[in-house]
């Protein structure tokens, strides 16, 4: 079969970055496996074993990534275990280990260990990902702290904000997203040396019964593998809420994901931001006029796959008969590499779009004076009363002007013409060369910007701080078709 004769994952083929693909790759995760079979040896050895010889461990660090995936698979095809598979594959290459690799080990010391590893790893790549994306946008919420625009409730019109606050709205959002992120890759430990049933028996068996000794085997293979502490306790696995932990935080971003871009499509309606659009792209095959918010529609696509795989995490924990039970492998296989890819590709895209987001302030003007009048009937109201007038006459003048104003503009499609009618009103006289300050936008929309300024400050600076050294070293990536 050619590549193009089977099917392939996009997010692998058409999607993630090549850091995450390899995260998940068959040449990562058995590399993976051969070093924790190094690490046990090694630790074995250190420990009194003296079936562990220097050649055999020499061998094996030797020939970590020498991985002949034909005879593994024959070997597997014929076991119907990969892990057995596996251990005789290594052994045919590192003849002198063959009889002591996986010592007194269960097929979850490799598969469970392997996972928690791709999972911290995976992690430590979409951390700085998502301190470049809130970069990218706090430097958007500053350029426009100052520039007003109408807000919105229920998406009907409602009092001014500014365009750099509502980006605030996006990026405290995302600094939800990072201590989660930030939580979950420090909870995880190592699965550690536990033997079948999470008992280390078998290491009571290869240890003559030396509790001191077991309890140092698995504080030395967990130091060798990379981690601080393993889990206490364990079945045959490691408890699978841990998996339900890390994929919840991925699902909660894409929740944040999906509502920064759907407040992005519905700005592009509106003209007033629109996401990067290239010289020569095209954004549909028949109105040639289009812009489609492809990125955008594509994060919300992809953000509904990553909230949808926390599912299989709940059930999957739910389930997990007293020791273990094997109807999580399969569901694992493709739930948690497909959260962390889906992950990976949505941060590429948020972080191409806020670096071109394009502003339209005269679309945003033009917006805010088809509304501001109504809004700023109060204002008048309060002129007109300190300039002599009765509360209750102005109300009635502004009531009855504006029910009229805004049938003209919902029942014959014209513009909002208060003003004009106000300006006309003979009552209102006294205030009209206060008019043009009554309806300055920068008076509406509070302290905005005073907001965005506390909000640098005191939640994204120490943030940017913290990551300094890792958003010096990254790249934009390109966005896929």
């Amino acid at each position: 079969m050619t590549d193009h004769s089977k099917y392939a994952s996009p997010l692998t083929a058409r999607y993630a970055s090549k850091e995450m693909a390899y995260n998940f790759s068959d040449d990562r995760k058995f590399s993976i496996w051969r070093q924790l079979w190094i690490n046990l040896a090694v630790a074995e050895k250190q420990l009194g074993i003296t079936d562990i010889t220097d050649e055999a461990i020499e061998q094996m660090k030797a020939n970590i990534h020498n991985i002949d995936y034909e005879v593994a698979a024959a070997e597997e095809k014929r076991r119907r275990h990969d892990v057995m598979a596996h251990v005789h594959t290594f052994g045919v290459v590192a003849p002198a280990a063959a009889g002591i690799i996986h010592l007194g080990a269960t097929s979850c010391y490799v598969t469970d260990n392997s996972e928690l590893i791709n999972m911290r790893d995976a992690l430590d790549i979409v951390i700085p990902k998502l301190a470049s994306c809130i970069k990218s946008l706090s430097d958007f919420a500053v350029k426009y702290k100052d520039l007003p625009t109408l807000g919105f409730t229920h998406f009907q019109p409602a009092q001014l904000t500014t365009v750099g606050k509502r980006a605030c709205l996006w990026l405290q959002e995302l600094i939800f997203d990072l201590r989660n992120f930030s939580r979950a890759r420090n909870d995880i430990r190592f699965r550690g040396v536990k033997g079948t049933t999470g008992t280390q028996a078998s290491f009571m068996t290869l240890f003559n019964r030396d509790h001191d000794k077991i309890e140092q085997l698995d504080a030395l293979v967990t130091k060798l593998s990379g981690f601080e502490k393993s889990y206490a306790v364990t079945g045959q696995t490691y408890s699978r809420k841990v998996d339900l932990d890390v994929l919840s935080v991925l699902a909660s971003f894409g929740a944040t994901a999906h509502k920064i871009a759907t407040d992005i499509r519905l700005l592009a309606h509106l003209k007033e931001i629109e996401e990067p659009f290239e010289k020569d792209q095209i954004g549909s095959s028949a109105m040639a006029y289009k812009r489609n918010p492809m990125r955008c529609e594509r994060v919300c696509s992809l953000s509904r796959h990553l909230m949808a795989l926390l599912s299989d995490a709940h059930q999957t924990a739910s389930v997990q008969w007293l020791e273990r039970t094997l109807d999580d492998s399969a569901n694992r296989r493709i739930s948690i590499p497909e959260a962390f890819l889906t992950t990976d590709v949505v941060l590429t895209l948020l972080q191409n779009i806020f670096q071109g987001l394009v502003v339209y302030p005269k679309s945003i003007e033009r917006r805010i004076k088809q509304e501001l009048p109504f809004m700023a009937t109060e204002n008048f109201i309060m002129a007109r009363v300190k300039a002599g007038g009765d509360r209750q006459v102005c109300h009635e003048e502004i009531r009855v002007m504006s029910q009229e104003a805004a049938r003209m503009v919902k029942a014959e499609g014209k513009e909002n013409d208060l003003i004009e009618r106000i300006k006309k009103n003979e009552y209102f006289q006294p205030i009209i060369d206060q008019l043009d300050s009554l309806l300055d936008p920068s008076t509406f929309i509070g302290r905005a910007p005073q907001q965005v300024e506390n909000f640098m400050k005191n939640e994204v600076q120490p943030i940017l701080e913290e990551y300094a050294e890792a958003l010096s070293n990254a790249h934009q990536e390109e966005v896929n078709v």
